[in-house]
């Protein structure tokens, strides 16, 4: 079981990582280097739902992927989870300070356009930012619990519902819980000793600024 709810968290943390970085970047260059009208209100109204408790959002998000018939099924964990305000903040930061204005100008007289632009000019500066995000990404979709609880049935959930399962019962086999514990715990320890000096990099990149 333990092994089945692995795969089904494996494509949920990759499928959330993947838009994640690609949406999120997407929106930052938007956000940091493009001018349109609203811009500033638009890029306020997605700070403040940082704000809001993922809580109150929960009854309103069942009933929408219970009429769109996701319930049940992986794409109720994928969906919601294909882009974060916190990622897309992020994002828009890392664009505004580590691409110049002047590559960007210089690309377009060029004659590149907006998306040539964002693969040859803003991906690179922010790549390392990216890499951090993905990681976290991939670590929230792993561990989370509350939402995969409700949106998937018991037999069919993620890593983290078997292991409560494992010790939800009358008597709890703490070797078996503890081995599966360690076992979920491999697939992140692996993404960051692979990604480590990457994520480092990137949560310091401001540290020695100033």
């Amino acid at each position: 079981m333990l092994y089945e709810c692995g795969f089904i968290n494996n494509d949920a943390g990759h499928a959330s990582a993947v838009s994640n970085v690609l949406l999120s970047s997407l929106a930052g260059f938007a956000f940091a280097k493009l001018r349109f009208r609203g811009r500033d209100a638009l890029l306020v109204c997605v700070v403040v739902t940082v704000m809001v408790p993922t809580q109150l959002g929960i009854i309103p998000l069942y009933i929408l992927v219970t009429d769109l018939g996701m319930y049940g099924k992986l794409s109720a964990l994928i969906v919601p989870a294909l882009v974060s305000a916190v990622g897309v903040f992020w994002m828009r930061q890392a664009v505004e300070e580590n691409v110049p204005d002047e590559l960007v100008e210089a690309a377009r007289v060029d004659g590149a356009g907006l998306l040539r632009t964002y693969w040859h000019v803003v991906v690179p500066g922010v790549r390392t930012t990216a890499t951090v995000l993905g990681m976290f990404t991939f670590m929230f979709a792993w561990n989370d619990y509350f939402w995969p609880l409700i949106a998937l049935p018991p037999e069919n959930g993620t890593v983290q519902i078997a292991l409560n399962q494992l010790a939800a019962g009358y008597y709890t086999d703490y070797t078996l819980m503890l081995a599966g514990v360690v076992v979920s715990a491999l697939p992140v320890l692996v993404a960051f000793t692979v990604l480590a000096r990457r994520i480092v990099s990137g949560v310091m990149a401001g540290a020695v600024k100033g």
